[in-house]
């Protein structure tokens, strides 16, 4: 088999966690982690909570998010696990804030199963696999960290 027809058959992802549970993301949108350090972060005035602020990055200015405030996790710790994912999104780069990155995986599309038809899924969310005997959930970056007050043209408008 071909090594294009492997790839159409399997997902290439960064898995990483938050709060105890599994999440990947498509690790082609994913351009660097790093450590995480406050101290280098630009608090932003009237920014939404999970915007921390924002970083130079090699003279480029990028919004950082933590996932752990955005996904309204009850403690927020800083260890020395806690990484920003540097991340090349069709039209900006951000960076998100996690607990810890735990591999590059590579998943058979035919494992990932489509979310749970309920009220008001995570729009987020694109399927479920199994992963280490717990359920990963595969998401769509883009989507979980949209927000309108997020861009860097969005935030000069609100300071």
């Amino acid at each position: 088999m071909s090594q294009e027809k492997k790839d159409a058959l399997n997902y290439h992802c960064l898995v990483f966690c938050v709060d105890g549970q599994e999440f990947a993301i498509d690790i082609l949108k994913v351009q660097e982690i790093r450590e995480y350090q406050p101290v280098n972060v630009t608090r932003v005035a009237h920014m939404p909570p999970y915007i921390q602020g924002l970083i130079n990055l090699r003279g480029q200015i990028i919004p950082i998010i933590d996932l752990r405030i955005k996904l309204r996790v009850s403690e927020v710790a800083y260890t020395s696990q806690t990484v920003v994912i540097i991340l090349g999104l069709s039209d900006r780069i951000v960076g998100i804030v996690v607990d810890s990155v735990s591999n590059v995986e590579l998943i058979a599309k035919n494992t990932i199963e489509p979310p749970p038809n309920v009220n008001n899924p995570a729009a987020y969310l694109i399927g479920l696999t199994t992963y280490k005997d717990q359920l990963l959930q595969i998401v769509d970056v883009e989507k979980l960290i949209d927000h309108e007050h997020w861009t860097l043209s969005d935030i000069s408008q609100e300071a």
